[in-house]
């Protein structure tokens, strides 16, 4: 998304792509989004791979995104990080950071 501000509000969607199952994925995603300050939702999906929304400022986004496409968990192996849905925001649709189910 072409914005410089770091401060902007944006949401986004993502699935990881790999061997991301199995490894805590969820739970170490869910501890940097809280840490991070970012809001939204992670969980596993019956394909394999781990999808979520995140919403929050561009800089920890930034910062989230590049966990995603290329850390992760311990002992995951992360093929590829699809980023959709980029939406600027006016204040945040959840409260905290959750797993889903």
């Amino acid at each position: 998304m072409g914005t410089d501000d770091l401060n902007t509000l944006l949401s986004v969607e993502f699935e990881v792509f790999g061997q991301v199952q199995g490894c805590f994925f969820t739970k170490y995603c869910k501890d940097l989004a809280l840490q991070l300050g970012i809001s939204g939702w992670v969980k596993n999906t019956k394909k394999g791979t781990i999808v979520g929304k995140l919403q929050g400022r561009k800089a920890e986004l930034d910062h989230m995104i590049e966990w995603l496409s290329n850390t992760g968990s311990p002992g995951c192996k992360i093929e590829r990080c699809e980023l959709s849905n980029w939406v600027y925001l006016t204040r945040f649709d959840y409260n905290d950071f959750s797993i889903r189910f």
